[in-house]
């Protein structure tokens, strides 16, 4: 899919004032992207694909859930800051990321959205539990890791959405080793050979 495809799919299902919210992240991304790596620089002319895209096809797979949702390693909040965008004020939002200057960017750019959210500038296994109804990561660990976080952070009853690459086979291998998992896998709209993991009920093995 094209860039002008992807920013055509936000025009067909989502509202204007959500289109809006996610053409200032984009030119707030390209402003900030000089002055810090947020995002591959190869990928910025596919960034409505490769990045906003890619993040929105998660939303849907919350289930219409309400309440806490908790984005893990956010880097340039993908996919946390787009399904921000995209919630209502029932789904309140925390992102956390240590990284002191992509928090930054992630607090100005949701201000400038209209985007209530949270960030915490801590390492994720040293943030408190946040008892998450949806815990969501994107290209932040294995899939063990993510396990260990979820198990960490992830509510009894909660989901986690963690999209995979094309390795995603091996990963949930390994991840089974060590722990189980009631586990769904979808795959990607806009990468070939990928998925999103649908997760709960994950406890060790």
């Amino acid at each position: 899919m094209t860039d002008d495809a992807a920013k055509a799919w936000f025009a067909a299902h989502v509202s204007r004032e959500t289109l809006e919210r996610l053409q200032i992240y984009a030119e707030e991304l390209m402003k900030w992207q000089k002055a810090i790596n947020l995002v591959s620089a190869s990928t910025l002319p596919d960034l409505w694909t490769r990045h906003f895209l890619d993040s929105a096809q998660i939303f849907a797979l919350a289930d219409g859930k309400t309440g806490h949702w908790v984005d893990i390693g956010s880097g340039a909040g993908f996919p946390g800051l787009v399904c921000a965008a995209m919630a209502g004020p029932e789904m309140h939002f925390t992102f956390i990321e240590s990284d002191l200057r992509k928090g930054s960017f992630l607090n100005s750019t949701a201000t400038k959205m209209g985007v209530k959210i949270r960030v915490l500038s801590q390492r994720i296994e040293d943030a408190a539990p946040q008892n998450a109804d949806i815990l969501s990561a994107r290209a932040l660990t294995s899939l063990s890791g993510l396990c260990a976080f979820a198990e960490r952070h992830l509510a009894p009853d909660g989901v986690a959405l963690f999209l995979k690459g094309a390795t995603h086979a091996k990963e949930i291998e390994e991840a089974l080793e060590a722990w189980t998992m009631k586990m769904d896998s979808l795959p990607s709209r806009t990468a070939d050979g990928a998925v999103i993991l649908k997760i709960g009920e994950i406890s060790r093995a």
